[in-house]
C-alpha cells in the first residue's frame, strides 16, 4: 500500500509518500512545495494544484491522507489552510485517489501515542519509524509523512476492529 500524506498550506505544502510491504513502512519520497508570499492567492492555489498533481503522477500512491486545518483563533490563517486543503483534495480526486482526512491531534496520537506532541517529537518518531536520518523539508515534509503513517495505522486499526479482535 502506497499512501501520500499532505500537510496543506498556501505558502508551504508538505507531502510525504510512504509504502508498506510486509508490515514494514518505508519512505518513497517527500518534499515541500514552496511559493512566494507576494504571489496572488489564485496563482498560488493554481501552482499548488499543478505541482501536487505532478507529485501524485510521479509516485503513484493508492490513497491520499490530508491533515485538516487547525482552528486556533486565527480565522484568516484557517481559511488559507482550508483553501490549500481543498486544492489537495482536488488534486488527489483528479488522480483517482480515495481521500482521508485527519485532525492534527489524531495524527499525533496515531504516530507518537500522544495527541499533544510537539513538531520536533513528531519528526523524531517519523524518522525512527521510517529508519531515516534526515527528512528534506523539515517540519512540513515530516508532518506530511506523519499524516501518511497515521493513515496506515488507522487502516490497520480498522481491519482489526472489522475482524472483531
Amino acid at each position: 500500500m502506497r499512501v501520500i500524506g499532505i500537510d496543506p498550506g498556501t505558502l508551504h505544502m508538505g507531502y510525504g509518500v510512504v509504502e508498506e510491504q510486509g508490515g514494514n513502512i518505508s519512505m518513497a519520497g517527500c518534499g515541500v512545495i514552496s511559493l512566494p508570499p507576494k504571489m496572488p492567492m489564485e496563482d498560488r492555489l493554481f501552482a499548488l494544484h499543478k505541482e501536487l498533481s505532478k507529485v501524485i503522477a510521479e509516485f503513484h500512491p493508492e490513497e491520499a491522507a490530508i491533515e485538516e486545518p487547525f482552528m486556533a483563533g486565527n480565522a484568516r490563517s484557517a481559511l488559507a489552510i482550508g483553501r490549500a486543503q481543498a486544492v489537495a483534495i482536488l488534486a488527489a480526486a483528479q488522480g483517482g485517489l480515495p481521500v482521508f482526512r485527519y485532525m492534527p491531534t489524531q495524527v499525533k496520537q496515531m504516530v507518537t501515542s500522544y495527541g499533544r506532541s510537539s513538531k520536533d517529537q513528531v519528526q523524531q518518531v517519523v524518522k525512527l519509524q521510517l529508519g531515516v536520518g534526515d527528512i528534506p523539508g523539515a517540519n512540513d515534509a515530516s508532518d506530511a509523512l506523519a499524516v501518511a503513517i497515521c493513515h496506515l495505522n488507522q487502516r490497520h486499526l480498522n481491519e482489526v476492529l472489522k475482524r472483531g479482535y
